[in-house]
């Protein structure tokens, strides 16, 4: 097998001799643990002799973590196994294989029990042994056709593997394997542009770095960050932190790194759990990446997020809408970020196009963007091709924030249209068509790092960006009639219908107080049949009309009633006078309320004059409609519109080829129907 997606289609199909016994959405549950057994058997497997012996002779002369020390250095890794199986000779006794492999399974340290354990492997083992199912399994894992080992598939072709085979059994099931990886290509991408500005200081000699990723999947982003910058200084020490709410990615994070590092304390540094409930590692970092789950609600997080919000902490600024979590994320990765006195962070994230400008003015979503431009801490944003992630062919851009912005690119954004910047892949991967070659990972790093402006970059002073939204209000017009027709409206409104509904709670005291509600709403109908019918276009003279008609009537009517009287007989009318309140100012009809996006660099009421008055000469603008927090005539907001900046008009085709294309459809269709005639 010449490569990963080779190597992932063999194990996976491994699910088709479970497919009786395990439903679909259970054959992560088989494929996965067995491959990690398999994978972290054959490193262990040169040192297996050796750790053994030293176990045997120790084991009763040192106490346990002196011992455990002893047996890693001798085995080389972080974790070690001291039991007499291999995952090869647990094959030679099938009939306590069960047994024999509960045996190897404990005989793990306790670092790796704990990845096997959320596998939920035990369960799993007990489910194959009842289905006479466990050495089939674990014969085809034996097989040689795949080799799992180190020296001849990579960490990073495992890393391939592992994200292919969680990418096949999400699309087995229709669910979103967006959640768990990102394609290498992308990642190379995100950190060469995170990295791009400090290669002088990466360069330092024994510099000590630290990398945080707060939903990290299998590990892609952590380790291809620690890859580049250890790639480009060897004396470098770079420490890794992560979090991962999945179990089985979480596992399989872990145990990737178990291998790679010798001491296991990348390892040890990614925790289990939610981010956005319960973060596990505090302090900040140097270097930050993500890529949060697209579109999926953080419902089960709501009661945490939201107490961290009250108290002041990292949701500060505003929440996102329940049905999607990105910027959550970011706020998190924000929260985390050094003072530029201290040395500063970057931080690199890749989301979906909701962030950038979904949510009105004053909603949680404009406020977190708000918060981030007006801190200065947005440096660019790259669009990115479509159909390039393996879930879903929607367009994606990849955000780099900083709190040490350099002097040229202070209170600027760059934006880079990279969504041409793509090579077709030769086999598809699921919704993956496209992907982005070295050179034109090369190309964007180049636009980004020198800050080039063209066809494909740009630059934005960070108010660009915003707007206040205006409420325009325009005078009420009605005119009044006491018709039959608008009578009749009357009895559908519940504070007419009121009238006839008692609270009291004893029956005979109900039943008259409703009777007499009755008595009051015909009283009411009949003194309206006797207004004149004529049509009223100023207010004022109806409600004097009607006024006189209470009077003569000898009723109350209280204000609320009087106020659904008149609007059950009136209808907007343009030619009416305007309805004003008891100062004389016109009062505003909400039904002609509408809303203006002034360019925050402009002044609103100079827009106002040009381009609303012009077309609306009665409107005004609403003065109590203000912002929160600067207190000024209108709501601020912001939103990042790609499409804006970087469109391109393209001309209609001329009417002659339309013409021309008409024609020839016109003759297919004749023929066709031809054909069907006979």
């Amino acid at each position: 097998m010449n490569n990963f997606g080779e190597k992932a289609s063999f194990i996976f199909g491994i699910a088709n001799l479970i497919r009786d016994t395990f439903n679909r959405g259970k054959y992560r549950d088989v494929i996965l643990p067995f491959t990690v057994l398999r994978r972290i058997d054959y490193v262990l497997e040169p040192t297996k002799k050796q750790v053994l012996e030293e176990y045997e002779q120790f084991k009763d002369s040192f106490p346990e973590e002196a011992l455990g020390g002893m047996l890693r250095e001798t085995s080389k890794y972080a974790f070690y196994n001291t039991s007499k199986f291999t995952f090869e000779t647990l094959l030679e006794d099938p009939d306590n294989l069960a047994a024999n492999l509960k045996d190897y399974i404990n005989g793990f340290s306790e670092n790796m029990r704990d990845v096997l354990e959320k596998l939920d492997f035990r369960n799993t083992v007990k489910r194959l042994d009842e289905a006479k199912l466990l050495f089939l399994v674990m014969e085809r894992f034996k097989s040689t056709e795949i080799d799992l080992h180190p020296d001849r598939v990579s960490n990073q072709e495992m890393g391939y593997i592992f994200e292919e085979l969680i990418r096949k059994f999400n699309e087995a099931l229709n669910e979103n394997p967006g959640e768990h990886f990102t394609p290498r290509e992308v990642i190379r991408l995100m950190v060469s542009l995170l990295l791009c500005l400090d290669e002088q200081a990466l360069t330092q000699d024994y510099i000590e770095l630290t990398v945080y990723d707060p939903c990290c999947g299998t590990g892609g982003m952590l380790i291809a960050a620690k890859e580049w910058i250890e790639a480009m200084n060897s004396t470098a020490t770079v420490r890794l932190f992560g979090q991962e709410v999945n179990p089985e990615t979480y596992a399989v994070c872990k145990s990737d790194l178990y291998i790679i590092s010798a001491d296991g304390r990348d390892a040890e540094r990614i925790l289990f759990g939610s981010t956005l409930a319960n973060p596990q590692h505090d302090g900040s970092f140097d270097y930050m990446l993500a890529n949060p789950p697209y579109g999926k609600d953080w419902k089960g997080d709501k009661k945490a997020v939201d107490a961290q919000k009250e108290s002041g902490g990292r949701f500060d600024a505003g929440l996102p809408r329940i049905s999607d979590g990105q910027l959550l994320f970011l706020q998190d990765m924000l929260s985390r970020m050094q003072e530029a006195e201290k040395g500063g962070s970057r931080v690199g994230i890749v989301m979906n196009g909701s962030p950038l400008f979904t949510g009105d003015a004053g909603s949680g979503e404009s406020e977190i963007r708000r918060w981030i431009l007006e801190n200065d801490w947005l440096d660019a944003i790259v669009a990115l091709p479509e159909q390039l992630f393996y879930n879903t062919g929607i367009a994606t851009y990849i955000w780099i924030l900083t709190s040490k912005k350099q002097l040229r690119r202070e209170r600027q954004v760059q934006l880079i249209n990279a969504t041409d910047f793509w090579v077709p892949m030769r086999k598809s991967l699921g919704n993956k068509r496209r992907q982005i070659s070295n050179a034109q990972i090369d190309e964007i790093t180049e636009l980004y790092e020198f800050f080039k402006v063209g066809e494909k970059s740009k630059k934005f002073d960070r108010e660009d960006f915003g707007y206040r939204k205006i409420t325009v209000e325009r005078p009420m017009r009605l005119n009044f009639q006491a018709s039959d027709e608008r009578i009749v409206r009357l009895k559908d409104e519940k504070v007419f219908q009121d009238l006839a509904v008692s609270k009291k709670r004893k029956d005979a005291e109900r039943e008259a107080d409703e009777a007499a509600g009755r008595q009051q709403q015909r009283v009411i109908l009949d003194m309206l049949s006797t207004l004149p019918g004529d049509l009223y276009k100023d207010r004022d003279a109806f409600v004097k009309v009607l006024n006189k008609a209470i009077k003569a009537a000898g009723i109350e009517v209280k204000a609320p009633l009087k106020k659904v009287i008149l609007s059950a007989l009136s209808e907007r009318d343009e030619t009416a006078e305007i309805c004003r309140d008891k100062d004389g100012n016109p009062e505003p009809d909400p039904q002609l309320r509408d809303t203006e996006n002034v360019p925050l660099k402009e002044d609103i009421w100079e827009y106002f004059e040009r381009e609303v008055k012009p077309h609306v000469p009665d409107a005004w603008v609403n003065t109590e409609v203000c912002d929160d927090k600067d207190g000024k005539v209108g709501k601020v907001g912001y939103e990042i519109n790609f499409n804006r900046y970087f469109y391109q008009y393209q001309p209609p085709r001329i009417l002659e080829d339309i013409e021309a294309d008409i024609k020839v459809l016109e003759k297919d269709i004749l023929e066709m129907l031809r054909e069907v005639a006979g």
